[in-house]
């Protein structure tokens, strides 16, 4: 059993996230923003308060989201502040949950710049870009997990099956899916300072 530092838990990769591991028999500390049940409150680009939580952790993983005025400010600094919190309490595995716009087609065409895709979101692109940045200059085990594609929001169900895949914006997985994948990786690190994609 591992002990599990989860950012982001009120959202619903966070959630997931906490269903699986805790479905596997780990230790599960849930962190959001705001007061929950279950929760404790943290602020992810408050570098202080990650070590406090991430004191006594195997792993973490992370999957926070900002849809406000200044996304690449808010990912960037949250990305520094989880790489000081873990690396002052020792914690070295990190589980990031990314963003397919930013990842590989079959080409190797990042999909963001493929033909038709959504222009208007750019700005959110490169903020996840932005903050992988920052994990790539850390020392942190770390990779990046993100549905090839998007969230299937029409059927959530876990088929308890995952592969690795080019982004796609065609391909589609559940929150539940993604999850295991995420807890796979702290279980059994197999991918390291890496961005990947996945689908069912």
């Amino acid at each position: 059993m591992s002990k599990i530092l989860v950012i982001g838990a009120r959202g619903r990769a966070g959630r997931a996230a906490i269903d699986e591991a805790r479905r596997r028999g780990h230790e599960v500390t849930g962190v959001a923003r705001t007061p929950d049940a279950g929760l404790v409150v943290g602020d992810v680009t408050d570098a202080g308060r990650v070590a406090e939580l991430a004191d006594g952790q195997d792993a973490a993983i992370v999957a926070v989201y900002d849809g406000g005025a200044d996304p690449a400010a808010f990912f960037a600094n949250a990305a520094r502040a989880i790489v000081d919190g873990l690396s002052k309490a020792g914690v070295e595995r990190l589980v990031w949950v990314g963003l397919a716009s930013i990842l590989p087609t079959a080409d190797g065409t990042l999909l963001m710049d493929s033909p038709g895709y959504p222009q208007e979101y750019r700005s959110f692109y490169l903020a996840h870009q932005a903050a992988l940045d920052v994990l790539a200059g850390s020392t942190l085990d770390w990779v990046s997990v993100a549905p090839a594609g998007d969230f299937n929001h029409g059927d959530p169900a876990r088929t308890g099956a995952y592969r690795i895949a080019p982004a796609d914006a065609t391909s589609m997985i559940s929150y539940a899916d993604l999850a295991i994948a995420l807890v796979d990786e702290v279980e059994r690190p197999t991918h390291h300072r890496e961005a990947i994609g996945i689908v069912v």
